[in-house]
C-alpha cells in the first residue's frame, strides 16, 4: 500500500518540465525574484497569520522558513520581540532583516535549506512557513524539522492547487503541454495524519498581489515558461487575455505541540 507521503512525491514529481523543453531554454526556469517576496507596509489579516498570532505568547519568538521577505514573520508585528528567517537565497534574507530592523525586532537570518541546516536554527514559539510546502518532495523530514523546532505551534500556508497551476493554460498555449492538478492541501493532510500529527485545515480566498500585471512579471513568466526573448510580446498579449484571476483559494493547516 502506497504511504501519503510517497504520494505527495509522486504527485510533485508530475510538475516536472520534460528534459527537452529545459534543455533549450535560455534561462533557468526555476527563478524567486526577490522584488515579488519583498511584503507590504500593511499586511492583510488572513487565517494564517491569525491562527499564528492566537498561539504566541507576549514578546515570543517566530520562525519563517523559506522566509522571502517576511510576511509570516511580521504579521506577528507588536507580539513578537524576535523574529529568525531562513532562505536559500541571500537577497531574501536581506530583506527579511531590514524588514525585521524597520519594526525594532531583533532577528536573526540562516542561508540554506530546510531542513538540511535544521542544527544551526533555533527553537521559537511559532514555526510559520508560507508557499513553500509545493517545492518539498521528501516531505516527511522537512515536518518533522518544522515540529522539533516549534514550542507552541506549526502553521503552513499553501495555495489549494499547485501555484504552478495559474499558467497552465499558457503551457498548452505554447507547448501543447498538459499539467497536473495534484497535489492537494488534503494531500498534505494525509501525510500529516500518517505521522500522528493531529492538524487543521482551513481553506478560504486570498488575493492575488497587483504585481501580477507589471512587465517584469511577464517576463518572470516568460522565463518559468521556458520560452526565448524573443517571444515576451506573444507571452504578455496572452496574458492580457487570459488574466490570472483577482483572488486565489488558500489553505492554512496548523497543529499545536502538546
Amino acid at each position: 500500500m502506497t504511504s501519503a507521503a510517497e504520494l505527495w512525491r509522486v504527485k510533485l514529481e508530475a510538475w516536472a518540465i520534460p528534459k527537452e523543453i529545459i534543455d533549450q531554454a535560455e534561462t533557468s526556469p526555476w527563478i524567486h525574484p526577490p522584488a515579488i517576496f519583498q511584503i507590504p507596509v500593511h499586511i492583510q489579516e488572513s487565517p494564517s497569520h491569525d491562527k499564528a498570532l492566537e498561539a504566541m505568547p507576549a514578546n515570543g519568538s517566530v520562525l519563517d522558513i523559506g522566509c522571502g521577505g517576511g510576511i509570516g514573520a511580521f504579521a506577528l508585528t507588536g507580539k513578537i520581540s524576535r523574529a529568525i528567517g531562513v532562505d536559500h537565497q541571500q537577497e531574501m534574507l536581506n530583506m527579511f532583516k531590514e524588514n525585521a530592523d524597520s519594526r525594532n525586532i531583533a532577528s536573526s537570518i540562516h542561508l540554506g535549506f530546510w531542513p538540511a541546516l535544521e542544527k544551526e536554527v533555533e527553537i521559537a514559539d511559532v514555526v510559520v512557513v508560507h508557499h513553500v510546502l509545493y517545492n518539498v518532495q521528501d516531505v516527511i523530514p522537512f515536518i518533522k524539522a518544522l515540529d522539533s523546532h516549534a514550542r507552541k505551534r506549526v502553521v503552513i500556508e499553501i495555495p489549494q492547487t499547485h501555484p504552478l497551476s495559474t499558467s497552465s493554460g499558457a503551457w498548452k498555449h505554447f507547448w501543447n503541454l498538459e499539467r497536473p492538478t495534484d497535489p492537494t492541501p488534503r494531500d498534505l493532510m494525509a501525510v500529516l495524519s500518517e505521522m500522528g500529527i493531529d492538524a487543521h485545515l482551513q481553506l478560504w480566498e486570498g488575493e492575488m498581489r497587483m504585481e501580477q500585471e507589471t512587465p517584469e512579471a511577464m517576463n518572470d513568466r516568460r522565463i518559468r515558461l521556458c520560452l526565448p526573448t524573443s517571444k515576451l510580446g506573444e507571452v504578455t498579449n496572452y496574458f492580457k487575455t487570459n488574466k490570472f484571476p483577482k483572488s486565489r483559494p488558500l489553505a492554512t493547516i496548523w497543529w499545536d505541540k502538546i
